[in-house]
């Protein structure tokens, strides 16, 4: 028996050394965990039926199996897309470190949401070409084989999807500093800064702490925000962009929180969402808003807040991990 039919004669061990690999590529496809999981795990049933011993390169083989079934997923995850109640974000991650690929690079390390929505907008060929040859380091002789497309094609869609990404990558990461819960603490006294500016009504120093092209995104889906009121509201979600209209919201928003129906036994901590420093709301059921602050310099660029319950339920497990190895630190 060959070195390579001994490795993968068993299908759950051979397969678990590849698992991080796969979820990160699939987060990466779909911009869910839920889905991404999914993907995973029908990418191990496959691999567990498969012929194993004449497989001579299981990432390569597992690797394509995944993205084929993310194409698959998109195809009626865009359906949903356009059923979506308001805006679209993709559901938060705390461990970006567990979604890495190898190759570590500032592209392979970046999960910021900004950038997750930027491959949203990629078509689903376009963002395969990309992440298995930008991100995950496969050649374009393997990009063609995986999407059954030639390799001058496949190059063709990964220059597209670069071209995408250098006028619409994210901005305001800086170089990790002090950490506090998780997140620069530079950015910790900012985002406190910014707190207590809406809860005070402070209109002035809220303005300085804003972007004049800041952008506020929340997706809610469409559920009601009873997780974060005694009142049954509806939870659609808003996109914003400009200081002035950002104001007016956000002091509409804390005027909310202090209304008699919104609930008093949450609580407020720092923890990084996406590799962007964040604040997670956590109620006694488990987390109920997920926000990520993309800062330059001194100033928020970019708010992106996610309240549908369905994104947050997979937190539950990273918090409590968070909560054991680093204690983040309440608000």
């Amino acid at each position: 028996m060959s070195s390579v039919s001994s490795t993968n004669s068993d299908p759950a061990a051979s397969f678990e050394s590849y698992r991080r690999r796969l979820l990160g590529l699939g987060y990466r496809m779909l911009g869910s965990m839920a889905d991404a999981e999914d993907a995973v795990q029908e990418t191990y049933l496959r691999w567990h039926a498969a012929d194993r011993g004449k497989v001579s390169d299981p990432r390569a083989f597992l690797m394509s199996i995944t993205t084929r079934i993310c194409l698959d997923i998109l195809t009626s995850a865009r359906a949903r897309h356009e059923e979506y109640v308001g805006p679209w974000l993709p559901e938060p991650v705390l461990d970006t470190a567990a979604l890495l690929p190898d190759k570590r690079t500032e592209l392979a390390e970046d999960l910021s949401i900004a950038l997750l929505l930027t491959l949203d907008r990629l078509s689903p060929l376009e963002r395969a070409a990309f992440l298995l040859h930008d991100v995950f380091d496969f050649s374009f002789t393997e990009v063609a084989g995986t999407l059954e497309r030639s390799e001058a094609a496949c190059r063709k869609l990964a220059t597209r999807a670069r071209a995408h990404l250098r006028t619409l990558r994210p901005r305001g990461v800086g170089a990790p500093q002090e950490a506090v819960g998780g997140i620069d603490a530079q950015h910790a006294r900012l985002i406190s800064a910014f707190a207590a500016a809406t809860q005070s009504g402070d209109l002035n120093a809220l303005r300085q702490l804003l972007a004049s092209d800041v952008r506020i995104v929340t997706d809610g889906g469409g559920k009601p925000a009873a997780a974060l009121t005694n009142a049954n509201r509806h939870g659609g979600g808003h996109e914003i962009t400009g200081a002035d209209r950002a104001l007016r919201f956000l002091v509409g928003a804390t005027r909310e929180r202090l209304a008699p129906e919104w609930r008093k036994d949450v609580r407020f901590r720092f923890a990084p969402v996406n590799g962007l420093p964040g604040v997670i709301v956590e109620a006694p059921e488990g987390p109920v808003q997920a926000a990520a602050f993309e800062i330059e310099g001194e100033v928020i660029r970019a708010l992106y807040v996610v309240h549908n319950p369905d994104k947050l339920r997979h937190l539950v497990c990273a918090l409590a991990t968070a909560g054991a190895d680093r204690q983040p630190r309440c608000l």
